[in-house]
């Protein structure tokens, strides 16, 4: 028994050792030792790590054929190993935090970072078409919401950062292109300022969301920076990179309003005046359909990248985008070209970049009035009639009284966008010169200088002919205006970098100095009908004003043996917005991180690959406002309700403006703690911020005394606010190997805005607060700026239901309890803001095929349904004028007789808002022609949308939903041949 225990024994250790193979091996870096790196089997348990002279030796087992060496810092190697039983691997850096991200003034490693600063290359960019740089990263970035104007063609997106930390100043992050900090105000004639920039030329897109990080631009930066790097020479031979875009648009979603068959019938049962059915048509025209179309699209972009010689590569690269928006007569044409220099002098010494980009624009915008029109005209109307009596209407079927247009009724939708000409031409230039000079004394100090400039032009020209359903009830309209504007840049200063022993010092200190101007002028005539002379209003004297920010700034990048970290920046800041008493701000920041993943107890852990603490304060500034001379007495010219007429003429008048002389900076006070990790040799990466923004002496306009010659509002300090939240970041590269790749990514963001102190004025002592946001169809705010709530939240009545859920009109909570509802029972109810924003993306390739997608979600915002509102009462089935008025379906929820003032304030008006979209899914492949590479790719935009939201679209970013331009889903084949 013995004998055959011992022999099974035996003939057990023998599989055993005959199922494995020992392989070792020498891992280094640079010709060094890695010590502690992981040396792992794929597919089992059998693992080891090196020595302190890298050496290593595994126990295989059979079924083993790779082996993956990873070490922190280090791109992850998967080898297949053969016969040899010795397998030597040599380590490289990991491009990811080996890559060099640019921040202000400077770049970085990313592995070095201390801020909150995300960096997406053109590799990761969205596909399809894109129109506007910002969309090339929405839905990518943690703690950015990113919400497009609607469908407009080129109409842009508002980008906010944490949340905005103004009432009434700028919330719009700086723009910074190839280190031109431009002017992203609004440009008259054109849809979006940053409509004038080709994303195609874009390489980079860098967001700074903490003040330690943007506070190096203190003056510009309490809403974060936005750092833009466009395509540069490379050197070599000429290379020809050729792309086109072809794509169609299409309307996603319409209202559901009656159908002429359906409206007859419930007119008939429900008209609130006696016979207006009478008046109906005898056509079936579904007005929706009339003004939207299949909007066709074409991009072209063209580049040439090379070099002259081994010292000067070069860029230079043409577009032009034809963009049809869906709204019938809607379209923008871009033309543009730029040019990319990067000459290196004196044996590098050096170094000069030159980036100049030209853009011209020519817009014709629809007049978005046709939407609203187009829910409640008569759908038993046609669109042209044969009637000689609409021929003045150019053919146009319009409600008249006595042959001349009826004042109160709606204009035909069609009528109003064929017969309304509204274009504009823009031309932008952006470009700079930076010159790098290394001082050859002084070993790591280099010099830098930068000029640049950023200057537009515009003219439009608005007419609609007299007596047209277009025109101004009976009167035809004519426009010009005519804008210049300059934003002049000019920055010099040093930067030391120096490695001693194991401290890395990199400072920089310098001087900026930028000057804008504009200039706006034009003029409107109305024409009378009947033959009556024109009244020509007073032609505008050119408006023009100056601002100028002057700056001194500097920051020092500090690390111990890259593990420890200090960044410190200092920035002072003059601003000509405010009195020389109020003129400079100064703004510091101070940023601390540990690499605990270097320290020795951590160090070649096979699970946690990476861990990094960052702890980061700072101070920005605000000044951002639109009013360059408000701290000073002044004139402006008074609108058409304060002039007198002299004959045939109307003469403004000038009237004293309201101003501060106490006027004075926003100041925008962050703290940030964050944790950036990384699991299994940095397969599983991302990290967490928590952050507290407050921002004091908040910049609002409030109302002036009744009773003044003064202009009705005023721009002053008035309060505090709020933002806190955390982001979460977090990607997995599930696949990595030379024929597969998959990466998934996910972005969470939660943001609590909140209003901290709000002063009440001594003569409204009852005063919830300040009126906010546009006027709805009511002609009254429903928002308001409050204490202790979100900026912008809704004001409005607390409404009443019956047993069904059903509103009960006119029937409101007595909030106050003093037995009767009025303007004190209004309440504070929700936010536009969202509490919580999503985004999530993943790629996938497999050799030449390549595929991918974006979502994202928002919930806790809420929308102002205006077009439920509008339709809301029975009364809204008939104009003003006694004229049939078609309205959404959603009317047969209230049946309300009355049409008032509370009922249209009713929160059962204010809707979840909720959402999750599909932005985009693409799918691709990439055929190699001789030295030819071409790439196919389809491209879905706006693919999906769940919500309960029940108007068109949730992503409204004022959270009103009032005429707005659908966003359609578009489809696009885009071809792309390098040579």
């Amino acid at each position: 028994m013995k004998k055959i225990f011992l022999l099974s024994t035996m003939l057990l250790l023998t599989t055993f050792v005959f199922a494995q193979r020992i392989i070792k091996g020498k891992v280094t870096e640079n010709g060094e030792a890695v010590i502690g790196a992981n040396v792992i089997a794929k597919g089992t348990k059998a693992t080891t790590t090196t020595d302190i002279d890298g050496n290593y030796k595994l126990n295989v087992p059979k079924e083993a054929t790779q082996i993956e060496f990873t070490y922190v810092g280090m791109a992850s190697q998967l080898i297949t190993f053969g016969a040899s039983d010795v397998l030597d691997v040599i380590l490289r850096p990991d491009k990811a935090l080996e890559e060099v991200v640019v921040i202000g003034y400077g770049t970085q490693k990313r592995k070095d970072l201390t801020g909150s600063i995300t960096s997406i290359t053109s590799e990761n960019f969205v596909k399809g078409p894109i129109q506007t740089p910002e969309q090339l990263v929405a839905g990518k970035v943690a703690g950015v919401q990113i919400t497009s104007n609607g469908g407009r063609p080129g109409g842009g997106s508002t980008i906010r950062i944490r949340g905005g930390s103004s009432l009434n100043a700028s919330n719009d992050p700086l723009i910074v292109i190839d280190g031109v900090p431009v002017d992203n105000g609004t440009i008259n004639g054109a849809p979006s300022p940053l409509s004038l920039i080709n994303p195609s030329d874009i390489e980079s897109i860098t967001v700074l969301r903490d003040a330690s990080a943007t506070a190096i631009y203190g003056a510009r930066a309490a809403n974060g920076v936005i750092l833009v790097v466009t395509k540069k020479g490379t050197t070599g031979k000429p290379k020809v990179n050729f792309s086109t875009v072809a794509s169609v648009g299409q309307v996603f979603k319409t209202v559901d309003v009656f159908s002429a068959d359906e409206y007859k019938v419930f007119l008939k049962e429900n008209s609130p005046v006696l016979g207006v059915d009478t008046l109906l048509g005898k056509t079936s025209t579904n007005w929706q359909d009339e003004i939207y179309q299949n909007a066709l699209s074409l991009d072209n972009n063209i580049s040439i990248t090379g070099s002259v010689g081994k010292n000067f590569p070069y860029r230079v690269s043409g577009n032009f985008l034809n963009q049809n928006g869906i709204l019938l007569n809607s379209n923008m044409k871009r033309t543009g070209a730029s040019v990319g220099l990067s000459p290196k002098f004196f044996n590098e010494a050096l170094k000069v970049d030159v980036n100049y980009r030209v853009a011209r624009i020519t817009n014709r915008f629809a007049d978005q009035g046709a939407i609203g029109s187009a829910i409640v005209f008569d759908p038993t109307q046609p669109v042209k009639s044969s009637d000689t009596i609409f021929n003045q209407f150019g053919g146009y079927f319009e409600w008249t009284d006595g042959g001349v247009l009826s004042t109160n009724s709606s204009r035909n939708p069609v009528g109003l966008l064929k017969q309304k000409q509204d274009e504009s031409t823009v031309t932008r230039q952006i470009g700079n010169i930076q010159l790098n000079y290394a001082i050859p004394f002084v070993e790591g100090l280099k010099a830098n200088m930068n000029v640049g400039f950023d200057a537009s032009s515009s003219n439009g020209e608005k007419r609609t002919p007299a007596r047209s359903g277009a025109g101004n009830i009976n009167r035809g309209y004519y426009g010009e205006y005519y804008q210049n504007k300059t934003n002049k840049l000019f920055e010099v200063f040093l930067n030391y970098n120096k490695k001693i022993g194991k401290n890395n010092i990199d400072v920089i200190a310098g001087h900026s100095y930028q000057n804008f101007y504009n200039e706006t002028r034009g003029f409107d005539v109305d024409s009378l009908p009947k033959g009556n002379s024109p009244v020509t209003l007073l032609q505008q004297r050119p408006d023009t004003s100056r601002n100028v920010i002057a700056s001194f700034f500097g920051r020092l990048n500090y690390n111990y043996k890259e593990k420890y970290y200090l960044t410190s920046t200092l920035r002072s800041d003059g601003s000509s917005r405010f009195a020389s008493e109020n003129r400079w701000g100064y703004f510091p920041s101070l940023a601390l991180a540990w690499k605990i993943s270097e320290e020795g107890f951590l160090k070649g852990n096979r699970f946690l690959s990476d861990l990094k603490l960052r702890l980061g304060y700072g101070v920005t500034g605000q000044q951002d406002i639109n009013a360059n001379y408000g701290y000073q007495p002044n004139y402006i010219l008074g609108d058409i309700t304060t002039s007198y007429i002299f004959g045939k003429d109307t003469i403004r008048t000038f009237r004293p403006n309201a101003y501060d002389r106490n006027l004075q900076w926003e100041q925008t006070t962050t703290y940030n703690a964050a944790i950036d990790f990384g699991f299994f040799g940095g397969k599983v990466f991302g990290s967490i911020d928590f952050y507290n923004r407050e921002t004091e002496r908040l910049i609002s306009e409030i109302d002036v005394p009744a009773g003044s010659n003064l202009k009705n509002t005023i721009l002053t300090n008035i309060g505090s606010l709020t933002n806190k939240g955390f982001e979460l970041i977090l990607n997995y590269q599930a696949i990595n190997t030379k024929d597969m790749n998959l990466t998934i990514g996910t972005n969470l963001t939660r943001n609590k805005n909140e209003i901290t102190f709000l002063p009440v004025l001594k003569d409204e002592a009852n005063q919830v607060g300040i009126p906010a946001g546009d006027n709805v169809s009511i002609g009254q705010k429903v928002q308001i700026h409050s204490i202790n709530s979100p900026r912008n939240s809704f004001f409005v009545y607390k409404q009443k239901y019956d047993d069904n859920g059903k509103p009960l009109e006119g029937q409101f909570e007595d909030l106050d309890k003093n037995g009767t509802v009025d303007q004190k029972d209004q309440y504070i109810y929700k936010s536009p803001d969202p509490k919580i924003l999503l985004g999530f993306n993943s790629q996938f390739s497999y050799k030449n095929f390549n595929c991918g997608f974006v979502m994202r979600g928002s919930f806790g915002n809420y929308i102002y349904n205006g077009v439920a509102a509008d339709n809301s009462t029975l009364v809204s089935l008939v104009t003003a004028d006694n004229r049939p008025r078609n309205v959404a379906k959603s009317i047969t929820n209230t049946k309300f007789i009355e049409k008032n003032e509370k009922q249209s304030l009713s929160d059962y008006f204010v809707e979840d808002g909720s959402f999750v979209r599909m932005d985009n899914a693409y799918i691709g492949y990439n055929f190699q022609i001789k030295k030819t590479t071409l790439g196919v790719n389809f491209n879905v935009t706006n693919v999906f949308l769940l919500t309960k939201y029940t108007g068109i679209d949730p992503e409204i970013f004022n959270g009103l939903d009032q005429n707005f331009y659908p966003r359609p889903r578009t489809y696009a084949l885009a071809l792309n041949f390098n040579f």
